[in-house]
């Protein structure tokens, strides 16, 4: 599969689960703007065989290449993030959740859905926009999942596919930095993200970042129960 073909199906995919994300690259066009993606991030849980090290080979078929691996201690995370083979492509940041550290019952519910993965959409790119690979939780599942992890309970719904598209800040012509950026986000009524303050990071640290908050969508859970969960989200990033 070539690169950009990759990107064209994962933004297809992004786009029908992520409305909003319509609805700013088309503000942003009509600014004048060309919005050009900073990186898209992954999740996965560390378990054969979604794991990173079964998945990322479909990444270095593309040419990306390994750049810094780190962890998240609070979260239960680790990562690894490529680097693309053209510069006009974005990053890929590609995390696992280490499941070992939620209790028993959650890596039960993580295990049951893991064993429905069919092994043959493993073999194919096209894993990185399948999402759910197993059958639906039931809510109480869910509920649990979401106590411990929310990254473990956004992964049983949404599965396997780009978690959030970040925007380079630093491509922009009339935005050129990242609270304008965040503004204009909030001046279309979208809600921003929080936590740990609305921009994350500073020029000492040499990268900013702010988001706003994911779509919601209505899930139909496997106990015949329906309730309302976040699907993916849009970033913004200027890197120093």
């Amino acid at each position: 599969m070539h690169v950009d073909h990759f990107f064209q199906q994962l933004w297809f995919d992004y786009m029908h689960v992520t409305p909003q994300a319509q609805v700013i690259e088309n503000a942003f066009e009509m600014a004048g703007e060309t919005l050009i993606k900073d990186h898209v991030a992954f999740r996965t849980f560390n378990l054969a065989p979604i794991n990173i090290v079964m998945l990322e080979q479909h990444l270095l078929n593309l040419g990306y290449r390994h750049f810094a691996p780190y962890t998240l201690p609070d979260k239960h995370l680790k990562a690894w993030s490529y680097l693309p083979p053209d510069e006009h492509l974005p990053r890929i940041v590609f995390t696992e959740l280490m499941t070992e550290h939620l209790s028993y019952k959650a890596q039960q519910i993580i295990h049951r859905l893991i064993d429905e993965v069919p092994l043959e959409v493993i073999k194919r790119p096209q894993v990185f926009w399948s999402g759910r690979l197993w059958s639906m939780p039931t809510w109480q599942e869910y509920e649990l999942l979401l106590s411990e992890s929310e990254y473990a309970a956004w992964l049983s719904v949404m599965g396997i596919r780009a978690n959030h598209f970040a925007i380079s800040v630093n491509h922009l012509s009339h935005t050129p930095d990242i609270a304008q950026a965040l503004n204009r986000m909030e001046a279309l009524g979208f809600c921003l993200n929080q936590d740990g303050g609305v921009i994350k990071g500073s020029r000492l640290d040499l990268l900013e970042q702010g988001a706003i908050l994911p779509d919601q969508t209505m899930r139909l859970f496997s106990d015949g129960s329906e309730h309302p969960v976040p699907t993916c989200h849009f970033e913004f990033v200027k890197r120093y």
